[in-house]
């Protein structure tokens, strides 16, 4: 059984930093297709997780786009929707010990690993090439979760 076939569960997914950004700050391509990741977690058809770090990432991004007040409702906003994955002394250690060459990437990937998450969403999927878990762009994860 895949890990999407589980049942009566939703999948806990890591939504990346990239996927984020896009819905804030209205990128296109990628809006419609990262604002449909945000919407499954809010009707709880994924469990989506956000990780701790990506928070100040966030932050830091979207408030020199659109403000600090637009940006503390943002982050409220995804903190009511998605759940807080832990950024510890474990992720950080795996992390560091990862050949991924974007330091941020192995972070992600080591706080799906130690929050035992089942996938991780991201617009960029290549840059997570030795990952041992399922790493999906939004298009694929969509599909997947959508296809009879």
């Amino acid at each position: 059984m895949g890990v999407f076939e589980r049942e009566a569960q939703p999948v806990k997914v890591l939504i990346d930093t990239n996927i984020l950004v896009d819905v804030a700050l209205d990128r296109n391509p990628f809006f419609d297709q990262s604002e449909q990741i945000v919407r499954l977690a809010e009707q709880r058809q994924i469990e989506g997780y956000i990780s701790a770090s990506t928070f100040s990432d966030l932050y830091y991004v979207i408030r020199r786009v659109k403000g600090r007040d637009w940006t503390f409702q943002f982050l409220q906003q995804m903190s009511a929707i998605c759940q807080i994955a832990t950024v510890d002394q474990a992720v950080i250690s795996m992390a560091l010990t990862l050949n991924f060459r974007d330091f941020e990437d192995a972070i992600q990937y080591s706080t799906a690993v130690v929050n035992q998450l089942d996938a991780i969403a991201t617009r960029n999927p290549q840059d997570f090439a030795e990952a041992a878990l399922q790493v999906m762009a939004p298009d694929a994860l969509i599909q997947t979760l959508t296809s009879p």
